[in-house]
């Protein structure tokens, strides 16, 4: 459940990132719920719909691969929060690997994040926050070398930027999500690692996600940083006593 927001205290602004669908749909919408001003990055405009009780999402249409991303937010003077969700998945085993999807998929994950977060951090507030959005797969993971590397390389940003921001009180951390139900889970580019009903009996939502976000977004995670926190219903314990997740077959992730 999202709190009522708090009409006392002046408007807080995020800057997220995939808000077209899955988990950057979902940090998106819960902000807007919690009464944050929301500017969303995607090259698809997103579904969320305006209500007169809350402010409306400032959608910019951005290819977040190109080099002109922090353009789409050169206007901005105050920004409370960096939210980079966007993200896809090619995967397959190593002999059928494409080199170019590496530089693909790391110009989304990683380039994006750079520009956004060096374009913000002189209009990024004292006490404010960056939350990128990793995968469990970081530590390896069958069939998705490529992916997991972009992803691992998050870690890396995070805990640099945590480092170099801790004495502005400002916050880095990467949210690391498991098998998650969402439109990556069909994508024909991963069709070689599909996901895999995990311990707890089904996918994460992206709506627990991004209660695990509010939660590090908001007052409550101003002593969480430089860390990679994971959420992904068992899926990293390996093996599960119902027989549900077995560790007999490559364990995917998300």
């Amino acid at each position: 459940m999202s709190s009522a927001p708090d009409t006392m205290r002046p408007r807080r602004t995020a800057v997220v990132t995939g808000v077209s669908s899955g988990i950057g749909r979902a940090i998106a919408r819960r902000l807007l719920d919690d009464g944050w001003a929301v500017v969303g990055l995607s090259r698809t405009r997103p579904d969320l719909p305006d209500r007169p009780d809350r402010p409306g999402l400032d959608w910019r249409a951005v290819d977040l691969a190109g080099d002109d991303v922090a353009s789409a937010v050169a206007d901005l003077t105050r920004v409370d929060a960096l939210v980079h969700a966007a993200g896809f998945q090619e995967s397959g085993p190593l002999r059928d690997l494409d080199p170019d999807a590496t530089d693909r998929m790391h110009a989304v994950h990683v380039g994006a994040a750079v520009r956004l977060a060096s374009c913000l951090e002189g209009r990024l507030v004292d006490g404010g926050r960056i939350l990128l959005i990793g995968s469990r797969t970081a530590d390896g993971a069958w069939g998705k070398s490529q992916y997991a590397a972009t992803k691992a390389a998050l870690r890396a940003l995070g805990r640099s930027w945590a480092m170099e921001l801790a004495g502005r009180g400002v916050t880095v951390n990467v949210l690391e999500p498991g098998p998650t139900l969402t439109a990556m889970t069909t994508d024909p580019r991963r069709a070689a690692t599909p996901p895999r009903t995990p311990p707890l009996g089904r996918l994460v939502r992206a709506e627990e996600v991004a209660s695990y976000a509010s939660f590090l977004l908001e007052e409550t995670g101003a002593m969480v940083t430089g860390q990679h926190l994971v959420i992904c219903a068992g899926a990293s314990l390996g093996a599960d006593p119902a027989g549900i997740y077995l560790t007999s077959a490559p364990d995917t992730g998300q």
